[in-house]
């Protein structure tokens, strides 16, 4: 029996009893208009996001590695799916050959698989930097995250060849041509239950799981105040025994380092289980229409709710670099210093956030330009006052080392 349908390609309308449809032109302006809108929106903020990443250097972590490679997928998703979408609205008919539907295919298929793995990525090294501290100095590395992502690439690059003896050019009953599949749905759909089996249903469980787990461990669980308060007698002595330097008052500033460490992870995780809850969201209706069609003699193909699914498809690859913008406070200000061609130099809180967990643990150097000013009697340069060495971050925040990357700021 073959797939007189052949609903399954984004970029194919296949809409075989509405052909009428093509003609109507309010159908061709909403459709072209929506999914020019989305996808220009998507590439533009995918190729923010991978510019940002690579320009700066304190935004080169673990976490950002696979949120780069979610970027690179959704670009492909958009321009292998949206784009030859409004070919296909405009011209109601297939205009890129052979090659094209064989290649076009492949990319859609590369892009949506590669970034369901990226979402599985960064949800496990999220758990592993929260649930596991101790394991994360080693495993959480902008090195090891590149070695994942390479191996996430190359074999996903193997497995969707498979679609390239599955698609082919066919000839709808109106004459028009269509990219669609070329085999009959015994053989396609055993391939299709396997593929929605390892690039939706298993990201979405196995996010779901850790999520539930890293919620237990970061927001039940109280800041720890009570070494603070046990060790006030023990500072307050050492404090006046080295050389008058009052220690009191480091404790606050110690404990509101800890709770912005705390609240950095918390709005991290916030960040990624929404672009989680999204990506189930925003996929929900085409695989579950794909889904239950797979399995009808006469599958629903209703024009506009098929246009519905498909720019939910590219909504969920353009809508990520705004999630950025609005919940991650690091990826808004390099936003910014993106638009203005880098300008101005970022804010100094932007390096303290990052280094905030190493300036708790090591004293501050001495510094000798104080004491020579005073003995020159001259008032010091106001500059050296205003900037003391603490505000560029130590070498142990770059995380080459791996003491900071498990907090993954992003």
């Amino acid at each position: 029996m073959e797939n007189s349908s052949k609903f399954d390609s984004l970029t194919n309308i296949s809409l075989a009893s509405s052909d009428a449809v093509f003609d109507m032109i309010e159908y061709k302006a909403i459709s072209v208009f929506l999914v020019l809108v989305i996808c220009g929106v998507g590439i533009v903020g995918n190729v923010m996001v991978v510019l940002v990443v690579f320009t700066t250097r304190e935004m080169k972590t673990p976490t950002n590695c696979y949120l780069v490679s979610l970027a690179v997928a959704d670009l492909m998703v958009l321009v292998a799916a949206g784009l030859p979408n409004i070919s296909d609205s405009l011209a109601g008919t297939w205009i890129y050959g052979h090659t094209g539907c064989l290649g076009i295919t492949y990319f859609q298929y590369l892009g949506i698989n590669v970034s369901s793995c990226s979402i599985t990525a960064f949800t496990v090294e999220r758990y592993i930097a929260i649930c596991h501290p101790m394991r994360a100095h080693t495993m959480c590395t902008v090195s090891r995250a590149k070695r994942i992502i390479a191996f996430v690439w190359i074999c996903t690059s193997i497995y969707c060849m498979l679609w390239f003896f599955l698609v082919d050019i066919n000839v709808n009953k109106s004459q028009h041509l269509e990219c669609g599949y070329k085999v009959s749905r015994n053989l396609y759909l055993p391939i299709y239950l396997l593929d929605f089996a390892l690039f939706f249903v298993t990201p979405l469980v196995v996010a779901t799981m850790l999520y539930g787990l890293i919620g237990r461990i970061l927001f039940a669980s109280p800041i720890p105040h009570q070494a603070d308060s046990t060790a006030k007698p023990w500072r307050e002595r050492s404090g006046r025994e080295k050389n008058g330097v009052d220690t009191r008052e480091s404790k606050p500033s110690s404990r509101s380092r800890t709770r912005g460490a705390l609240s950095s992870r918390k709005q991290v995780t916030k960040m990624l289980a929404v672009v989680v809850i999204l990506f189930a969201l925003l996929w929900m209706p085409y695989r579950t229409l794909v889904l239950v069609n797979s399995f009808m003699d006469n599958p629903f193909l209703n024009p506009w709710f098929v246009l519905f699914c498909r720019l939910c498809v590219y909504a969920n690859s353009a809508i990520n670099p705004v999630v950025y913008n609005l919940m991650s406070q690091k990826f808004r200000a390099a936003f910014k210093r993106l638009c203005k061609c880098g300008g101005e130099p970022p804010p100094p809180s932007l390096y303290m956030a990052t280094a905030s967990y190493s300036l708790a643990r090591e004293p501050l150097p001495p510094t000798p330009q104080l004491q020579d000013h005073k003995e020159d009697k001259q008032p010091p340069p106001v500059s050296n006052m205003a900037l003391p060495k603490r505000q560029q971050p130590p070498p142990r925040s770059k995380g080459e080392n791996g003491d900071e990357l498990y907090f993954s700021v992003v």
